[in-house]
C-alpha cells in the first residue's frame, strides 16, 4: 500500500523539448565569417548596467577563438562601481591578422535618477555614429564636443556601430530600478533612430538557475530562464540569448564554448544583415 504521507513529485525545472537549440556549426560560422564588402569591419557595441558582464563576454569570446582562457578586457570582482571607464575597441587575433568584427566596451549604466547618471546619452549616439575615438571617458555632465581630441570628424563605415547588444545580469534583471531601465531604453531609442538593430544577452545564467549551474547543456531547456526572458528590457524574446561567461575557470569547457558561440553567431548575423542593407542603399 502506498504511504498516506507519500510526497508529491517535484515538478521538473526542465522542459521536455528545448525552447531553443545550439548549433554545432556556430563556431565554424564565427571563425569563417566575412562581410560582403572587402576590408569591411563589423562593429558590435556592448552596453548595459554596471557589473552585467560586458568585459567578461569580450574575454569569453576571445578565449573561445584563441582556444585558451584570455583576460585582455579588465574585470573586477570586488567593486560595485563601474570598472570600465573608457570607450575601448577590442580586436580579436586570427593568426597573423584579425577577425573582421570588433567588440566595443563602454562605461556601465548606473542611474539612480536623471540627475545622477554616469554617461551622457547623446555621447552614446555619437559612438553609434562612429564619432568617438578609443580612450574617451564618458562625462555625465557634458557631451563630447566637436573640438575634443576624441571626436572623430569623418567616421567611415568601419567606425560605425552595426549592432547594439544590451548585456543584462540574469540575477538582477527584475531588480533594475526605473532610472536604469529608462537609461537602457534611451540608448535603444538612439539606436532605433539610426536603424541599428538590437539584441540582448543574459549573463551569469549559471548563478541564477541551479539547473544550469548543474549542467550548462540545460540552458535551452530551463523553464525559469525562458520565463525570465519575458520581463527583459523590451527586446523580443527571439533576440535575447543566454550566456555563461568564463569567469573563475582556468580551462575551456566545450559546453560553455557552445553557449558563447551561439550568442555571438546571432549577434554577427543581426549586424551583418544591417550592414548589407546599408551597403545596398549606397549602390
Amino acid at each position: 500500500m502506498g504511504s498516506l504521507f507519500s510526497k508529491t513529485a517535484t515538478p521538473s525545472p526542465l522542459l521536455e523539448k528545448p525552447w531553443s537549440r545550439e548549433n554545432p556549426t556556430d563556431q565554424h560560422f564565427v571563425k569563417n565569417y566575412k562581410p560582403q564588402a572587402e576590408e569591411q569591419q563589423l562593429r558590435i557595441l556592448l552596453h548595459g548596467p554596471v557589473g552585467a558582464g560586458k568585459s567578461s563576454f569580450i574575454n569569453s569570446v576571445n578565449s573561445v577563438l584563441q582556444n585558451r582562457v584570455c583576460r585582455e578586457a579588465l574585470v573586477d570582482n570586488t567593486s560595485r562601481d563601474c570598472f570600465t571607464k573608457k570607450y575601448t575597441t577590442y580586436r580579436i587575433q586570427n593568426g597573423k591578422t584579425f577577425y573582421p568584427f570588433v567588440l566595443n566596451d563602454m562605461m556601465g549604466l548606473k542611474y539612480t535618477s536623471r540627475r545622477n547618471r554616469r554617461i551622457h546619452v547623446k555621447d552614446v549616439k555619437q559612438a553609434l555614429k562612429g564619432h568617438i575615438k578609443d580612450g574617451y571617458s564618458f562625462n555625465p555632465e557634458n557631451k563630447l564636443s566637436k573640438g575634443d581630441r576624441y571626436y572623430n570628424r569623418a567616421p567611415t563605415e568601419n567606425n560605425k556601430v552595426h549592432v547594439l547588444v544590451c548585456v543584462v545580469d540574469a540575477n538582477t534583471v527584475s531588480l533594475m530600478n526605473d532610472a536604469t531601465v529608462e537609461a537602457i531604453q534611451d540608448v535603444r531609442d538612439e539606436a532605433t533612430d539610426l536603424e541599428i538593430p538590437q539584441v540582448a544577452i543574459f549573463t551569469k545564467i549559471d548563478e541564477a538557475f541551479p539547473e544550469i549551474n548543474h549542467d550548462v547543456t540545460n540552458v535551452c531547456k530551463s523553464k525559469s530562464l525562458q520565463e525570465k526572458f519575458s520581463i527583459a528590457v523590451g527586446i523580443p524574446i527571439n533576440c535575447i540569448f543566454p550566456v555563461k561567461n568564463y569567469h573563475s575557470e582556468t580551462e575551456l569547457n566545450p559546453d560553455i564554448d557552445a553557449v558563447i558561440m551561439n550568442a555571438l553567431r546571432h549577434i554577427i548575423e543581426t549586424g551583418n544583415d544591417s550592414l548589407n542593407k546599408k551597403l545596398r542603399s549606397q549602390t
